[in-house]
């Protein structure tokens, strides 16, 4: 479980100092952890294909998604869900 906490920080800490657009918000490690499992969290990994092909690391439960074609995937995502994006 350490290794996937240390994903999702990655890619929350990564968002922030890329510039997160005004509307998108940032979550912190806590707040992840106790949402963890629930229905309203959906976790997307949003690495290049080879990449997630050959990675033995991969959080469970988690869908990827084509870093190369988001406006495709994103016209399809719930507002009424929290969607975590991750890279590593």
């Amino acid at each position: 479980m350490n290794k996937i906490m240390t994903l999702l920080i990655v890619a929350v800490l990564v968002s922030a100092v890329h510039g997160v657009g005004a509307d998108v918000q940032t979550i912190g490690k806590d707040e992840l952890k106790q949402r963890l499992g629930t229905a309203e969290l959906v976790i997307l990994d949003v690495r290049r294909e080879s990449d997630w092909e050959s990675s033995e690391l991969k959080i469970k439960g988690a869908v990827r998604a084509d870093p190369s074609d988001v406006q495709t995937w994103s016209q399809n995502l719930s507002r009424d869900k929290l969607y975590v994006l991750y890279c590593a």
